[in-house]
């Protein structure tokens, strides 16, 4: 996991919610992170990761602060904290 990667990483845990995360860094932060994306109908991806699964909505601008809340608390389910990955 690159430098950039572990920035947006910790981006999703910041207080309050951030909401400049941009979709492709998200994409390329969670992939560096073991995840598989599957691209569905309807701007959908959907991330799997250690057996987790959630559904994004894909956009071309910044993530809402509900894809934000929504990917921290999918990355906490899976065991991930931004603590194991200093900047």
């Amino acid at each position: 996991m690159n430098h950039h990667d572990r920035k947006i990483l910790h981006a999703f845990f910041t207080h309050p919610i951030s909401t400049n995360i941009d979709f492709k860094d998200a994409e390329h932060a969670l992939i560096a992170l073991g995840a598989d994306l599957d691209m569905k109908n309807g701007n959908r991806v959907e991330v799997t990761l250690h057996g987790q699964k959630t559904m994004l909505h894909r956009n071309h601008h910044s993530l809402s602060k509900d894809d934000v809340a929504q990917v921290r608390k999918f990355l906490e389910g899976c065991g991930i904290t931004a603590e194991a990955f200093p900047i």
